[in-house]
């Protein structure tokens, strides 16, 4: 079993165990630019996925503040296939995000805080943000991207 079919296999998994009957939704088709990021108290970090057919690029960046402005610095890029990101999209059914505003849980004193962006099928755009509190598929989703960047892109079983 390939990398690429294990990944999808255990997002798959994931995913479908928490899925309900109305997750049915529209299919992403296409991308192109997508961002996540995850703020916690000791981190900034920003995941950006783009596309340039027939790859994607996916990239981590790390956020510092210095003399009151922010920086992007670059920790680590792949690149992979445009359909392997479309099928990931899809299986975390990002799209079903749209709208997600996970309140801060009342108890909780610190967390983590996330804002989601998504232009996708040809002019749609995904929103959506959280703190401590996170749509179905977000764990998958960013486990699946840690995991592209530590293999350094995946390639489509077809190759």
């Amino acid at each position: 079993m390939t990398i690429f079919d294990k990944l999808k296999k255990s997002v798959n998994d994931a995913v479908n165990s928490i899925a309900t009957k109305k997750d049915t939704l529209t299919t992403l088709t296409s991308f192109e630019k997508i961002t996540l990021r995850v703020v916690g108290m000791r981190y900034d970090i920003e995941y950006e996925i783009l596309n340039k057919s027939p790859k994607s690029v996916l990239s981590l960046y790390r956020i510092s503040y210095r003399d009151g402005e922010s920086k992007r610095v670059i920790e680590n890029s792949a690149e992979t296939d445009t359909e392997i990101m479309l099928e990931l999209f899809n299986l975390c059914k990002i799209i079903s995000w749209n709208g997600f505003r996970g309140k801060h849980p009342k108890y909780v004193k610190d967390g983590v805080m996330f804002t989601f962006k998504a232009e996708v099928n040809e002019g749609q755009r995904v929103y959506a943000e959280g703190s401590e509190n996170f749509p179905k598929g977000y764990r998958e989703f960013v486990s699946a991207l840690n995991r592209i960047l530590k293999n350094d892109g995946l390639a489509s079983p077809k190759q």
